[in-house]
C-alpha cells in the first residue's frame, strides 16, 4: 500500500486518510521542489522521473489541468487528481495605470489577500504611429500577508503579521504575471523583485525555494542576476544569505542614515542587533563574501531624510561595500503624514552622492492612480 506524504501548506481539496479513514488535505504541488515531487510520486508507487515531468509541467508549462499533462500516463493522472491540486493564488482583481503598470490582488487558499505588480519598461519606437515595446518587464512579489516590521511609511505595515507564504504561493505569482504578460505585451517576465508584502528574510526558507523555482531550468528559468531580494536589514539573515553563496541581488531598505531618524520610522533599527552599526557590518560580510554590489534603496520623504548632511552620511554608508543607491520618490499613502521631496532638493542630494562618488538611480512612482504602492491596495479592500 502507497501513502501519500504531506509536504507543506495545501489547498482546500481533501482525500481521506488510508490510517485513520479521516479526511487529510490534498498536496499542493506547486509547494514542492523537484526533490519533493519526485519522493511524493515514489510514494505512490510511481518512477522518480516521474516528479521531474510533474515538475515541468507546472512551471516551464504552466499547465492548470492534469489532463493537460499528455506525456503522463492516464492513470497517474487520474490518481493526481485524486490526492493533489495545482494550486495558485486566484486573481480576484487586475488594475492597470496609464503607465502600463499591472496591479493584481490574489486570493490565497486561506481567504487572505496579497498583491503582485507587473511593471513593464518601454522602449521608444521612434514611431508616433507604433506602440512602444517592453524591453523588461519586472513582477513584484509578495513573501508575507502583511509584515511585522511596521516601518511607518508602508501601508503595509498597518496591516500587522497575517501571515507566511509557501514557495508555491510566492513563484506562482510569477507564473501567474508571465501569462499575463504574454497577453499583454506580447512577452515574458524578465527580472523579479522581492519588494512587495512582507518582509522576505523573516519568511527566509520559502523565498529561497521559490528562487530555486524560478531560477531552474525546468521552472521558470530567470537568471538569479535577474531577482533582487529586499530587506529591512536583518543582519543575521544577510550572514546567512553570504553564507549560503546565493546569486541573487540584494537590497537593503536604508531610508535613513542616522540611527536616530532611521529608528523613528523603521522598529527594526531600535535593537542593537539590527542597527546601522550591525547592519554595516553585515553588509560589508556579505559583499567580501559573494564578490555582489549591494543596492541601498532610499525613500525621499520631504524635509526628513533629504538633506545635505543627510547626503553626506548616505554617501558613508555607500562607501563600506561596493554598492549603489536607488533614490525612490515616495508614493503617498493615505493616512500616513509622509509627502515626496521637490525636484529641486532631490537634484542637490543627488549632486552630493554624484560628487562622493556613489552610483546613483532614481526610481520614479509607477501606478499611482491603481495604488501601486506595496500594501495600498489590500489594505483598501479590507
Amino acid at each position: 500500500m502507497t501513502v501519500c506524504r504531506v509536504w507543506c501548506i495545501v489547498d482546500r481539496k481533501s482525500v481521506a486518510s488510508p490510517y485513520t479513514g479521516l479526511q487529510t488535505p490534498a498536496t499542493n504541488l506547486r509547494a514542492l521542489s523537484v526533490a519533493e515531487l519526485e519522493a511524493f510520486v515514489k510514494d505512490l508507487g510511481e518512477p522518480a522521473f516521474r516528479g521531474r515531468q510533474l515538475y515541468r509541467w507546472l512551471w516551464a508549462r504552466g499547465a492548470a489541468s492534469f489532463d493537460a499533462m499528455t506525456d503522463l500516463p492516464k492513470a497517474f493522472r487520474e490518481r493526481l487528481s485524486e490526492v493533489a491540486t495545482l494550486g495558485l493564488p486566484r486573481l480576484s482583481l487586475l488594475q492597470q495605470a496609464t503607465d502600463g503598470t499591472l496591479k493584481a490582488l490574489l486570493t490565497l487558499d486561506s481567504g487572505r489577500s496579497i498583491e503582485t505588480v507587473l511593471i513593464p519598461d518601454f522602449e521608444p519606437s521612434g514611431d508616433d504611429d507604433l506602440e512602444p515595446q517592453a524591453r523588461r518587464l519586472t513582477v513584484c512579489v509578495s513573501s508575507q500577508v502583511g509584515c511585522a516590521m511596521g516601518c511607518d511609511f508602508c501601508a503595509t505595515g498597518t496591516m500587522g503579521f497575517r501571515q507566511n507564504l509557501d514557495a508555491g504561493e510566492i513563484a506562482g505569482q510569477v507564473l501567474m504575471m508571465e501569462q499575463i504578460a504574454q497577453e499583454r505585451f506580447g512577452r515574458g517576465v524578465s527580472n523579479v523583485v522581492f519588494m512587495g508584502m512582507g518582509e522576505p528574510l523573516l519568511n527566509y526558507d520559502a523565498v529561497q525555494k521559490a528562487i530555486g523555482t524560478l531560477t531552474h531550468k525546468d521552472g521558470l528559468g530567470l537568471g538569479a542576476k535577474r531577482i533582487t531580494v529586499s530587506t529591512v536589514g536583518l543582519a543575521r539573515r544577510i550572514r546567512d544569505l553570504a553564507d549560503a553563496g546565493v546569486r541573487h541581488g540584494l537590497a537593503v531598505s536604508l531610508h535613513a542614515p542616522f540611527d536616530a531618524k532611521r529608528s523613528a520610522i523603521m522598529p527594526v533599527n531600535r535593537r542593537e542587533a539590527t542597527d546601522l552599526a550591525a547592519l554595516r557590518d553585515a553588509i560589508r560580510y556579505f559583499a567580501r563574501t559573494t564578490g555582489q554590489r549591494v543596492t541601498y534603496e532610499y525613500c525621499m520623504f520631504k524635509g526628513f531624510n533629504d538633506s545635505e548632511a543627510d547626503a553626506r552620511e548616505l554617501a558613508k554608508i555607500a562607501a563600506v561595500a561596493p554598492s549603489k543607491v536607488n533614490l525612490i520618490m515616495y508614493n503617498p499613502v493615505e493616512g500616513l503624514p509622509y509627502q515626496p521631496t521637490d525636484e529641486a532638493t532631490l537634484h542637490r542630494f543627488i549632486r552630493i552622492l554624484v560628487d562622493k562618488g556613489v552610483i546613483v538611480t532614481v526610481r520614479r512612482s509607477r501606478g499611482q492612480e491603481i495604488d501601486a504602492a506595496c500594501g495600498q491596495l489590500a489594505v483598501a479592500q479590507g
